[in-house]
């Protein structure tokens, strides 16, 4: 079985030797080359299963090499050798395709993790279609095969992706995708909601903690970090971290370590960041309610995942596949939809998306007679006003009819306004919502249903 050939370019022939020794180690071959002359003319030769370039050449950049091997040797993971602290050519270098990035004095336990995860990217390139997972996102429109076409991209690299997008539209999937298709697919998926863990719990539940480092910590405990190790850490909500745990998390971005809350000592972690949130980043950054220097770092590539609106041709598949998933639950054969029925999900905006779309049908299955959903059955709300009306106003469009029940009417949009914004905003969790609005549960759910909602 031949070795895997591994190419370093860098001019300080101290690194080329180190870099040399260590793969070697690993049973490596190891070619090198000093400059991006001699690094074109080695590239053009050989196919390479990795490939290291510092930033600065004699006769150009790192950058330079990278970019030739994303257009040409697409095949070859690159990774950035980089001066310690220099996070501007780290995030260009990823964003022009490199793979990952090893700041000098180079860690050698680090390097030999980054060369492990690399080893495994070229194997899976080989072995497995590029298609592999995509079966997932279900949906033909131009928006979805293009969502589809970016994951297995960014699949290959190790960047920190940044998944934006409105509540609803499947974020959290298109990270599980992202994982399944590239080299840490044999690593943990560990997807974390920054929103549902109390403040003071934070640093512990990403950091861990030793035994007896504060009242109640019985045992020695992983944080969320560790867990994730030699795989990935999917932030969602990530704009609801305290300013306190952004700090923190960026240094532990920076220095791909850990230090558990009574530790001594920090432990490394191998981990890929994605992070998403249905929040405007760039807005909370600009009204210092995000750092901007952690922005920087986790939207290395940001990547939009449209809402369904945008996707309408793809509501008949995505609703077939979520009535036969509510049939298999239920141990019966699937709910259909009549033409009128489909027409009516066609013709809707979906404020909350695939995820409301799966809670209109669940009902909708709930309530149909002899398993066929007719357009009642969905009970589809009417799209908010775009613009809201005074009273007054109202009161002169509806004239002398306050008999015909113009103020009820009015005030019933407002109550349906105001619930449907709360649903979205909390990804329709009625308990949730309910608590925004500031009422019971009980209240809730008697307002659902009067107003025709649930």
């Amino acid at each position: 079985m031949n070795k895997p050939t591994v190419l370093v370019i860098d001019d300080e022939r101290d690194i080329r030797e180190l870099l040399s020794i260590t793969l070697g180690r690993m049973g490596l071959i190891v070619e090198t080359a000093s400059s991006v002359t001699e690094a074109k003319q080695r590239l053009a030769e050989t196919r390479y299963a990795l490939c290291f370039t510092d930033m600065r050449l004699p006769d150009g950049s790192g950058q330079e090499i990278i970019e030739l091997i994303a257009e040409k040797y697409a095949e070859t993971p690159v990774a950035m050798i980089t001066a310690y602290g220099n996070v501007d050519a780290a995030v260009n270098a990823l964003k022009a395709g490199a793979f990952d990035f090893v700041s000098k004095p180079v860690d050698i336990n680090m390097l030999r993790r980054l060369v492990q995860t690399a080893m495994r990217l070229a194997e899976e390139k080989k072995n497995e279609p590029p298609s592999a997972g995509a079966a997932k996102m279900l949906g033909d429109s131009p928006a979805i095969q293009e969502l589809r076409g970016t994951i297995a991209k960014l699949a290959r690299s190790q960047a920190p992706v940044y998944i934006s997008g409105e509540s609803g539209v499947g974020k959290e999937l298109v990270a599980r995708l992202i994982h399944e298709q590239g080299p840490r697919a044999v690593g943990p998926f560990v997807p974390v909601n920054c929103g549902a863990i109390p403040s003071e719990l934070m640093e512990s539940e990403f950091f861990g903690h030793k035994r007896g480092s504060f009242t109640g910590a019985q045992a020695d405990k992983d944080g969320l970090f560790q867990t994730a190790h030699g795989g990935t850490l999917f932030l969602d909500e990530v704009a609801e971290l305290p300013i306190h745990m952004q700090v923190k998390l960026l240094r532990v971005i920076q220095e791909k370590a850990v230090r558990p809350i009574g530790g001594r000592a920090e432990v490394p972690v191998d981990v890929r960041i994605l992070s998403a949130t249905h929040k405007n980043l760039a807005k909370l950054v600009e009204a210092n309610q995000f750092r901007q220097d952690l922005f920087y770092r986790i939207n290395v590539i940001e990547l939009r995942v449209p809402p369904l609106r945008e996707r309408r041709e793809d509501v008949p598949k995505l609703a077939g596949r979520v009535l036969e998933r509510l049939a298999s639950d239920n141990g019966q054969s699937p709910a259909k939809l009549t033409p009128e029925a489909l027409a009516a999900l066609l013709g809707y905006g979906f404020p909350g998306n695939v995820r409301e779309l799966e809670n209109v049908l669940e009902r909708a299955v709930a309530l149909c007679e002899n398993n066929t959903i007719k357009p009642e059955d969905l009970r589809l709300t009417a799209a908010p006003p775009q613009a809201a009306t005074s009273p007054e106003e109202e009161g002169e469009e509806e004239g002398d009819s306050s008999g015909d029940g113009g103020l009820d009417s009015y005030i019933s949009n407002l109550e349906r306004e105001a619930i449907m914004k709360a649903l979205q905003e909390t990804r329709y969790n009625k308990t949730a919502a309910a608590k925004k609005l500031g009422i019971t549960f009980r209240a809730l759910r008697y307002k659902l249903k009067k107003l025709g909602i649930d």
